[in-house]
């Protein structure tokens, strides 16, 4: 029987190192014309799969024991050692790491001694214990060789930067396969002083390992082939080995128990295996256990894309940079997410009055048109009921979720490359549209999880912002009301003079130089009131009490006469039309947004007014030739209050002027551009459709 089994372990052994030969020559032709992809150290992996191929044959025809099969394992060994520095060598790290050199040629000087003394061996005859002596002598000097070799290795890898592990990888790998498979091989035979025929039969396997990966790292598709278990499936594989190596332990315990432990070797054998099984089944299902395996196996065995510190400390530095040359709050949170995902560019969606997105910051893409409705309700809810972050080039190939609706403005732009949802308190308050990085890659589960989070942080700095925006328009007002009090005093000291004159002329109105006085007064006291009327006329609030049928052309005739007298205003077309609205604060809206158009226009360029009905509205627009404004000043802080062009203006005109048409049920439109001028147009509803919009409202209610 034994002869058989060696026999078998001799078939084994023969057909793994013939394969291992086969493949390390095919592959070592294969990778000569793509040597290259290895760098500096392409040639040597070569030379050395082409040395391991001739070793496998001669450990398939001579055995191991002859002079021949040591020195080509001694030259194989060389040859992967010079394979080792050169790969140290591809990255500059041999210049860098002074030991590296010392410690090759210090391991390359022990295979040299090998080889000079096993030569001196080989031609002196020995007796037993003598071969014994060599035996150990020459698996220690292996050993020491197979030790070093393995700690390089480690260095090589573990000391590369992030850009080199890619390509240090698969050679590392199958240096790593060949080292430790010749260190376990090499400690058996140390500690039990001979040969163990039965594991060096399987040392082709280590050949066949390394081959495979080093095919696997010159591949084209390398990244396609990337081993990527599962959490589940690497925990339940070690949760096995750890069983395994349980079991085996167990045993080995058990049976050294058998041989020393005499006249009670049975009952501690049994009394061991009772306690090591009722520890095994209190602890191995534990949770605790379970939970310590699960975060020790993620923290060692998986390799995170980001370095999480370094990314949530460069996302807090990016919002809480807030010097004189900082950039605004919106582009601020656009860069912080560009950041993350490597992108060059992008937008900053945010919810309007309507509900709808539109653009509210650019950080580094100007030449992307944004249109004024960005994103349309109807597509906003699906982000905010989801929190779904959209690659946009999975919606362009139809692999995207079937509810996500993208406008085609983002769908046909190149440089469009995801949608990231702002979302506070289940409502969404924002989106952030990045551009495509330089370097094509796909969305992992780490990015969706890592810019999920990140979007919910973003999305409570926007909520806080606009919190402190409402609370800063609300001191405003308060100020503004401060204001109004001491106009209110004005007015009461100038009722009080005009009493008191009132009082006096009783008196002295026979007198002429009363008279003259009493007429200053007058005169100066009802230049003040004006003045105060004419303040207090821009601040009324929006409050209307009723609307009705308003002749909106006799009422635009009246307007442009008075305001004509001063600078030219004329009425360009004017049709019949009766609005529903309220007289006087649609007075007070023409007023203010014709005498806007003066105070931008040169004295002698004129101001038009037109009046025409369109649809079931009455459309009257101002339209003027000066100065002009931005669209980034007309989308954030025209109708702002309290934010003016003018020198020591209030700023609260162009809100309350669209506040008050907004209470009529009519809309204020603008259109301008710099340098050119720009265009007021006011819809109001015609007098004919009021009920139709009445019906309309009571059908909303009952909805509702």
């Amino acid at each position: 029987m034994p002869e058989i089994f060696d026999g078998l372990w001799y078939l084994v052994g023969f057909a793994l190192y013939v394969t291992g030969a086969i493949c390390a020559a095919t592959v070592a032709a294969w990778l000569y014309p793509r040597r290259e992809r290895f760098g500096k150290a392409g040639s040597s992996i070569v030379i050395a799969l082409l040395i391991t191929a001739i070793w496998c044959l001669a450990e398939a025809a001579i055995g191991r024991g002859t002079m021949a099969a040591g020195l080509l394992e001694s030259v194989r060994n060389l040859a992967w050692l010079l394979v080792i520095y050169r790969l140290f060598a591809s990255d500059g790290r041999h210049t860098s790491l002074a030991p590296i050199r010392p410690v090759v040629v210090s391991l390359a000087f022990v295979e040299f001694l090998h080889l000079a003394v096993s030569y001196l061996l080989d031609r002196v005859v020995l007796n037993v214990q003598a071969e014994a002596i060599a035996l150990q002598f020459d698996v220690m000097i292996r050993l020491l060789v197979t030790v070093g070799a393995l700690v390089l290795v480690h260095n090589l890898y573990a000391g590369a930067s992030r850009q080199s592990r890619a390509s240090l990888r698969w050679p590392a790998s199958g240096l790593a396969a060949v080292c430790a498979f010749d260190l376990n091989l090499y400690t058996i035979a140390y500690l039990s002083g001979n040969w163990p025929a039965e594991i060096a039969s399987l040392r082709g396997l280590s050949v066949l390992a390394l081959v495979l990966l080093l095919g696997i790292g010159v591949s084209r598709d390398r990244e396609g082939v990337r081993l990527r278990p599962s959490r589940a499936v690497t925990f339940q594989t070690f949760s096995l080995l750890v069983i395994g190596i349980y079991l085996v332990a167990m045993v080995a315990v058990a049976q050294w128990l058998a041989y020393v432990g005499g006249d009670f070797a049975k009952l501690m054998e049994l009394a061991f295996l009772t306690i090591a099984s009722v520890a095994a089944m209190l602890v191995l299902p534990s949770k605790r256990v379970r939970g310590w395996l699960k975060v020790t196996l993620a923290k060692h065995l998986f390799q995170h894309r980001y370095d999480y510190r370094s990314e949530w400390l460069r996302f807090t530095r990016t919002l809480s940079n807030h010097g004189d040359s900082a950039s605004p709050l919106a582009e601020r949170i656009v860069q912080s997410v560009a950041d993350i995902a490597e992108a060059p560019a992008g937008l900053l969606l945010t919810v309007d009055e309507q509900g709808d997105l539109a653009l509210a910051a650019r950080w580094q893409w100007p030449e992307i048109e944004v249109p004024a409705t960005a994103l349309p309700l109807r597509a906003v809810s699906f982000f905010e009921r989801e929190g779904y972050i959209a690659d946009l080039d999975e919606v362009r190939t139809g692999e995207a979720h079937a509810e996500i609706e993208v406008p085609a403005w983002l769908r046909d732009h190149p440089r469009a490359w995801a949608l990231v949802p702002l979302i506070h308190y289940d409502r969404l308050v924002g989106m952030v549209v990045l551009a495509r990085p330089p370097m094509k890659r796909k969305f992992d589960w780490e990015d969706f999880d890592l810019l999920r989070v990140v979007g919910q942080q973003l999305a409570t700095y926007l909520a806080e912002n606009s919190s402190q925006d409402a609370l800063a328009e609300a001191s405003r007002f308060d100020d503004f009301n401060r204001r109004i009090a001491f106009v209110m005093h004005d007015i009461k000291n100038l009722a009080s003079q005009l009493s008191l004159l009132a009082r006096n002329a009783e008196l002295h109105a026979d007198k002429k130089e009363f008279r003259d006085d009493m007429l200053l007064t007058l005169r100066n006291s009802a230049d003040k009131l004006n003045n105060l009327i004419a303040r207090l006329s821009r601040y009324r609030g929006g409050q209307i009490e009723a609307l009705t049928e308003v002749e909106a052309a006799d009422l635009i005739h009246e307007v442009v006469g008075r305001l004509a007298r001063n600078h030219p205003v004329m009425v360009a077309e004017c049709q019949p039309c009766t609005v529903t609205a309220h007289a006087e604060s649609l007075e007070q809206v023409l007023v203010h947004l014709i005498q806007n158009s003066i105070d931008a226009s040169e004295p002698d360029s004129p101001v038009f007014v037109a009046l025409t009905a369109d649809g079931l509205h009455g459309r009257i627009e101002i339209v003027d030739s000066g100065c002009g404004m931005s669209p980034e000043f007309v989308r954030s802080r025209l109708f702002k209050p309290f934010v003016s062009t003018k020198s020591g203006g209030f700023g609260i005109g162009a809100f309350e002027a669209r506040e008050l048409v907004r209470a009529m049920r009519g809309r204020l439109e603008v259109e301008s551009r710099e340098g050119l001028g720009s265009r007021f147009a006011i819809r109001l509803p015609l007098a004919a459709a009021t009920g139709l919009y009445e019906n309309f409202a009571s059908t909303d209610q009952k909805v509702a």
